[in-house]
């Protein structure tokens, strides 16, 4: 079930943003009819249900992370889109990938080859790169819309806090963000190519806001990064600590 009150935030984000609600709905459905099998979300659930998660975002603290990181090996890691290669350049292959399939596909492609779950998402404007789902071992579709055949809506608007929205939806003990900046710097592994950085910021700044909204629901929810309100901060050196707890 999509979290309560989340379609009136999605209303908000077509209005604030000028996207036509038409194309989000032909996305999904060409998404859904992409997609061979339903996939098990049993499978999702055991691995997020009642455990501490890491979700890891391209922001620019993301570097200074990867060392603190690589101690953790049997904590459940939810990987937004572009951080998937930093991830894999650095020896650790996410459990699981949110993406709209703007990052870098070899390395989508590289991670899905080694057992991570891709929740995919469909909007108005990445039509064209759905049929990259095709080549996925395991893929979920989601979207910001009603909910329908193989298409799920866990919430969440950036790649990012859908991460978040993810781990909250399947009940994470303890949700911690790891490179999450949602400031006016764009990390390196965050977008390849030209792009529209105030609109990136935008984006960034409505996540924030979203998460914020999440937070009035939820008291799991940490990061390591820059404070977000209703989120506890963590230092890097104490996520050992703060994951024993």
């Amino acid at each position: 079930m999509t979290l309560d009150g989340w379609h009136e935030k999605y209303l908000e984000i077509l209005k604030e943003f000028n996207y036509d609600r038409l194309s989000e709905i032909k996305s999904a459905k060409i998404l859904d009819s992409i997609l061979k099998n339903k996939f098990d979300v049993d499978i999702l659930e055991k691995k997020i249900k009642n455990k501490t998660v890491f979700v890891i975002g391209a922001g620019p603290s993301l570097i200074a992370s990867i060392s603190y990181l690589k101690k953790f090996k049997n904590i459940t890691k939810i990987v937004a889109d572009g951080a998937t290669q930093a991830m894999l350049e650095n020896g650790m292959v996410p459990d699981i990938i949110v993406t709209d399939l703007d990052g870098n596909m070899e390395s989508l492609k590289k991670a899905s080859e080694t057992g991570s779950i891709m929740i995919v998402h469909a909007h108005g404007d990445n039509i064209r790169k759905l049929p990259y789902a095709i080549s996925f071992r395991y893929c979920i579709g989601t979207t910001e819309d009603r909910p329908f055949g193989k298409i799920r809506n866990f919430g969440g608007f950036t790649d990012g806090d859908r991460c978040v929205f993810l781990a909250n939806h399947f009940g994470a003990s303890k949700i911690i963000m790891i490179g999450m900046d949602f400031g006016i710097h764009i990390g390196k592994y965050s977008k390849i190519g030209i792009y529209n950085k105030p609109i990136k910021i935008k984006k960034l700044r409505k996540g924030k806001s979203l998460l914020e909204w999440l937070a009035s629901k939820s008291n799991n929810l940490y990061t390591t990064s820059q404070p977000i309100s209703g989120f506890k901060n963590v230092k890097l050196v104490d996520l050992q600590r703060r994951v024993r707890q």
